[in-house]
């Protein structure tokens, strides 16, 4: 799959096998792993690989999960994942939803004692490119405050929907409903790196750059009491509707080893041509209606969502990634442990 970066994708795949995974499963994470780092994701990518390690070693991720899918519908499943990696079970989950609804049209699936799995935009490329239109949810720990509230509860709880262009290139709209991700923070934190203004306050209220108190501190959401709307509303799709841990209940992965985070996800994915049967031409003349727009000086083409991520994978298949010292330090370290 990844040419340049071959030796580093080796590396994180011999890591996860190290840490109790099996090679299928080692190989699914090593691709969802080396995926953000190709996407520019960092805060997704390899600066995340110790925190899977230690809670793999912790016993709150289990490398050997017995993973049960319920078929309640031809087109709807329900999945305990037994508190695996959670790379392992939105993989099952994205593939199940793409199943169903190449079968019946739609495919709609639950997902309950899941962890962390990455970015929701790598699993909804996976649907687009089966022609399918897509809409993943999952929740994350407290970091964002309800609107007029004084403590932390919501996760930055990414939106992500995903659709074919009739092009090569997939509209994936994946965010936070943060202003910031919080992996991003994290990174910021480790490197001592400084965030931008507006992004988050301390734990004393007051707006701050550094990322340290960041994490201490509370996120913003985007657009006020919408984002916090919006926060609420995954909340309940990825955590109340599906069995997972919702209200605030959801651990920090980093920081919380007291027990599995209990993750939830939902996926829903159905075929673009339900009901316009010339559904690629029509997305394509919409793409192309808006690109034909005036454009703001300075600004040489309105992208649509996926545009820049997709461009940044092809740039970056052609080089080797860059790897910080710190993470440096944590690849060597995961790779000596012993068998």
């Amino acid at each position: 799959m990844i040419i340049k970066n071959k030796k580093v994708y080796n590396q994180v795949l011999k890591i996860f096998q190290k840490y109790g995974l099996s090679k299928e499963h080692a190989a699914i994470s090593a691709d969802a792993l080396i995926n953000a780092e190709l996407v520019g994701a960092y805060g997704h990518g390899l600066s995340r690989l110790k925190m899977y390690c230690d809670r793999i070693s912790k016993k709150v991720i289990n490398p050997k999960p017995k993973i049960k899918i319920k078929k309640i519908s031809s087109s709807i499943s329900h999945i305990d994942a037994n508190n695996s990696i959670g790379f392992v079970a939105a993989d099952l989950g994205i593939k199940t939803a793409i199943k169903h609804a190449q079968k019946t049209g739609i495919g709609m699936v639950a997902v309950k004692n899941s962890g962390h799995y990455g970015l929701s935009g790598y699993y909804a490329e996976q649907a687009v490119k089966k022609n399918l239109i897509a809409m993943i949810y999952t929740n994350a720990p407290p970091a964002v405050a309800p609107h007029g509230a004084l403590k932390t509860l919501f996760g930055t709880n990414p939106i992500c929907f995903g659709t074919p262009t009739g092009s090569k290139i997939p509209f994936i709209l994946d965010t936070s409903i943060s202003m910031i991700n919080r992996g991003k923070i994290r990174v910021a934190a480790r490197n001592n790196q400084t965030i931008p203004a507006g992004v988050a306050l301390d734990k004393f209220g007051k707006p701050t750059t550094d990322a340290k108190k960041a994490l201490e501190g509370v996120q913003l959401p985007i657009a006020g009491f919408r984002g916090s709307g919006l926060a609420w509303m995954v909340d309940i799709l990825s955590g109340v509707l599906t069995g997972g841990n919702h209200a605030g209940r959801v651990k920090d992965p980093f920081d919380d080893f007291s027990g599995p985070q209990n993750i939830g996800h939902l996926f829903i994915t159905f075929k673009a041509n339900l009901f316009q049967k010339n559904y690629n031409q029509r997305i394509k003349d919409n793409i192309k209606s808006i690109k034909k727009l005036p454009k703001i000086k300075g600004v040489k083409e309105i992208m649509y969502p996926g545009q820049n991520k997709f461009n940044r994978y092809k740039q970056n298949l052609k080089k080797e990634i860059n790897i910080p010292d710190i993470i440096k330090k944590d690849l060597d370290t995961l790779i000596s442990k012993k068998s």
